[in-house]
């Protein structure tokens, strides 16, 4: 009989190699089961889980500074675009001001 996993590709060959040797680590318990194979599947599973909240854990430490940063940069976009707008417009009264910033705002928008 063929073993299945030699179907696999050679990464997921791998991945499911690891996740079988983390997954022994626990043999003691799920050996114990009344279904062995399914003990060892949620065995598997709840490794799986760990390593997404690590991820989940890793990726709120980095979100809201990279939030900071996107707003510091569509801030300083604005100005730039503002400058560059007002130096070929050169607005002098309250209706080319407006426009102006109108126009900033749909720029804005790229």
């Amino acid at each position: 009989m063929k073993d299945w996993k030699n179907i696999l590709d050679e990464k997921t060959r791998e991945e499911l190699k690891e996740l079988i040797e983390r997954a022994a680590k626990h043999r003691c318990a799920y050996s114990q089961a009344d279904d062995v194979r399914i003990a060892q599947l949620w065995v598997a599973l709840a490794e799986i889980s760990k390593d997404l909240k690590e991820i989940k854990e890793k990726l709120g430490k980095v979100e809201e500074p990279f939030r900071v940063i996107v707003e510091i940069g569509e801030e300083e976009k604005r100005k730039a675009i503002q400058r560059i707008v007002e130096e070929i417009i050169k607005p002098a009264d309250k209706e080319t001001q407006e426009v102006t910033r109108k126009l900033v705002d749909t720029l804005m928008k790229f």
